[in-house]
């Protein structure tokens, strides 16, 4: 089923309903030189849509502690709804002044008075792929001030309002699509920065800095400069491709006239595909056009036949112009796996596995009180305790597993925030989302939550693997923190997907996003590892639905975190110039080799990496070519140690070239139990440093031929 995105209007709960594209007679277009045809049928096959988690927020919200915890304005944000944090359009909401945004292909911004697209042109440096936002399409509204008056999946309506408050119009803007339209409100005219010379029948053109923009209006609408609008009326703008094929821009006129107005997402998992269908709805349900990133193409994908266009630049790489209603994408799946394979591994190195993990079981310091670093360790030392268990040593991990466990549970305490400042979760009813006390990371702006309660997740799930009593006394927190990074439908409790964009393929991290290069995310594994924990736990807690939901989050980040972090394409010509092998921070507008904390080559290879969990195979999901893979690893790996492995993450930097072949498994086993304590990260340990190798070098673990 197609999830539905409820949302507070005026204090109204307003549902955006699935509807079956295609179904109620699209328009046929047949115009580019019959090279493409459209008769509503665009749903490839794959995966039937999943069926979605049952969660009831207002019983989990209603069970804990409520205070007013977070530090979250959101200032230009319509009465009712829920606070659109971690989203690539947060910045129009929240901060002073608000930021520019990156649709794609489009960019825009706000102005005091209407607003600005602009068509990012992407510019390569050694370090830095840049596309920034420039305007070339400028709108005077008249308007006093502009809110955000309803979003979804993929869609943000902006409303502009007049002086006493009163919409003038909306401008909605759609991920992946090339039109931007405004629906006036009542009758309305907007001066233009520079004139459009009518082109074609119900079509004017302007060219702005090499680049041709279309404006589609009612006719008469247009004069020089100006457009008047009746109430009710509307107009798109739209960059041309410059490699729009013959015959195209009919097909993108037609489009442009019934412009988009929200969006939703289905999902399914099955037969090693996860999928991700993004229906664009239109006002009068027509076929519209949408423009797919990379990752939507990567390995074998639904049919493209349709993608013929033309394209757009991005710092991401090219945008492929596709004809249809749908956007569906397919990556491989990635199960929820909470431990190793061991099976394979000697018993020299099984025993030596288990010598270290007595001295990280007593080297085990006390556990942090913030939310980040209190969860990983947490989950440091649950991947102890399940190591234990596998290597038959539980003797040698009961101790950390009783003080794990009496400190989960004094995090999941429902009141623990009524008795201390520390360790524990609230509501907070202004900012619709969940709180941890003590924050850190700006967590109180809702900065980097999944990766926060990905760690409590997966901690949960690993230490009530088989315990379902132990499940069922964590799960109303454990629950509520699941709805708070990744609800599967929106409520007035929380956004449908806080932490996820459905078309980028991954998360973002800041909350308010208040940057002109728009929203960011720099650790792609964190994300990974969110979701990941997201699936053991929903398997310790029975929720299959959860679990199925959590695969499909999974899958998607991976391969997006395959496409622009771990191993972008350098073919593409995007990166013509720069100068490294992976990409350590993404951004809408820009993308960098450059991270918030460290300039050090480790730092940008290890964040992508940390915490190399039994998930791990991922950033080698696919790899057909062997060598190919090895090569890439190693050159990565260099990069990142130019003076060896005794640096900052050094032990993730070890485990992952374990994974370019027997070979350098062998080197980093050697190397492994050398390594100074300084290089092991506080969320892993020495003893699962080389379990992580020895299970890759067994031909069994993550990424190996054998697993």
């Amino acid at each position: 089923m197609l999830i539905a995105l409820g949302v507070l209007v005026a204090g109204v709960l307003v549902v955006a309903t699935a509807m079956v594209l295609g179904g109620a007679g699209p328009r046929d277009v047949d115009a580019l030189d019959g090279a493409v045809h459209v008769d509503g049928g665009d749903n490839p096959a794959g995966p039937p849509d999943a069926e979605l988690p049952q969660a009831d927020p207002a019983a989990l919200v209603a069970g804990v502690e409520h205070a007013d915890a977070a530090k979250l304005d959101p200032v230009r944000l319509a009465d009712g709804l829920t606070p659109p944090t971690n989203r690539w359009f947060s910045g129009l909401v929240f901060g002073e002044q608000p930021q520019p945004v990156f649709a794609l292909p489009t960019s825009f911004a706000l102005t005091g008075s209407g607003f600005e697209i602009g068509l990012p042109q992407p510019e390569t440096s050694e370090k830095l792929i840049i596309g920034g936002h420039v305007p070339a399409v400028t709108v005077d509204a008249a308007a006093a001030r502009a809110q955000v008056s309803a979003y979804d999946a993929a869609t943000v309506t902006v409303e502009l309002l007049d002086a006493a408050g009163q919409p003038l119009g909306r401008v909605v803007l759609a991920q992946g699509s090339p039109y931007v339209s405004f629906t006036a409100a009542v009758d309305t005219t907007l001066t233009l920065g520079a004139a459009f010379a009518p082109a074609t029948d119900g079509l004017a053109s302007s060219t702005v800095r090499g680049v041709e923009w279309m404006l589609s209006a009612p006719r008469g609408a247009l004069a020089d400069t100006s457009v008047r609008l009746l109430a009710g009326q509307s107009t798109t703008w739209f960059p041309v491709p410059a490699d729009l094929p013959s015959g195209g821009l009919e097909a993108l006129a037609l489009a442009a006239v019934d412009p988009v107005v929200g969006s939703e997402v289905a999902y399914g998992v099955g037969d090693g595909i996860a999928r991700t269908t993004i229906a664009y709805r239109t006002a009068a349900g027509s076929q519209t056009v949408h423009a797919t990133m990379p990752h939507h193409r990567q390995g074998e994908q639904p049919s493209r036949e349709r993608c013929n266009l033309g394209s757009y630049p991005s710092v991401y790489g090219s945008l492929e112009l596709c004809l249809g209603s749908q956007l569906t994408s397919w990556a491989p799946v990635v199960e929820a796996a909470g431990e190793l394979d061991l099976a394979s591994v000697p018993d020299d190195r099984r025993a030596a596995i288990v010598a270290q993990l007595a001295a990280d079981v007593a080297a085990t310091p006390p556990f942090p009180s913030d939310t980040y670093f209190g969860g990983k360790s947490l989950y440091r030392a649950a991947t102890l305790v399940t190591l234990g268990r596998q290597l038959g040593a539980d003797d040698v991990v009961a101790p950390l597993r009783a003080q794990t466990l009496a400190a989960l549970r004094e995090w999941t305490e429902p009141d623990g925030c009524a008795r201390r400042d520390a360790r524990c979760f609230v509501y907070d009813e202004n900012a619709r989302g969940v709180v941890g006390l003590t924050p850190s990371f700006g967590s109180e702006e809702f900065n980097d939550h999944h990766f926060h309660y990905g760690y409590f997740l997966a901690t949960a799930g690993l230490l009530a693997a088989d315990d379902p009593a132990l499940a069922a006394e964590l799960a109303p927190v454990l629950d509520l923190l699941a709805q708070d990074v990744a609800a599967a439908e929106g409520s007035e409790w929380f956004p449908q997907l806080r932490a996820f964009d459905v078309y980028a393929g991954h998360a973002w991290a800041s909350g308010p996003a208040p940057f002109a290069d728009g929203n960011n995310q720099e650790s792609s594994s964190e994300a990974v590892t969110a979701w990941n924990g997201l699936g053991l736990w929903a398997a310790a807690s029975g929720q299959d639905a959860l679990g199925v939901q959590a695969a499909w989050l999974a899958s998607t980040e991976a391969a997006s975190t395959r496409a622009y972090w771990t191993s972008p394409d350098l073919a593409d010509p995007v990166y013509d110039g720069f100068g490294h092998h992976v990409m350590a921070l993404n951004w809408g507008g820009k993308r960098d080799y450059a991270t918030w904390f460290s300039p050090d080559p480790a730092a940008m290879l290890a964040i992508q990496l940390i915490p190399m969990s039994p998930v791990a195979g991922y950033l080698v999901q696919g790899d057909a070519d062997e060598d190919a893979r090895a090569a890439r690893i190693i050159a990565q790996v260099e990069e990142a140690t130019p003076g060896g492995f005794d640096v900052k993450f050094g032990d993730y930097l070890l485990m992952y070239l374990a994974m370019a072949g027997p070979d350098e498994a062998g080197r980093a086993w050697e190397a492994a139990p050398g390594l100074s304590d300084t290089s092991i990260d506080d969320g892993s340990s020495r003893a699962y440093l080389l379990a992580f190798v020895a299970s890759v070098a067994s031909g069994s673990g993550p990424g190996s031929s054998g697993g």
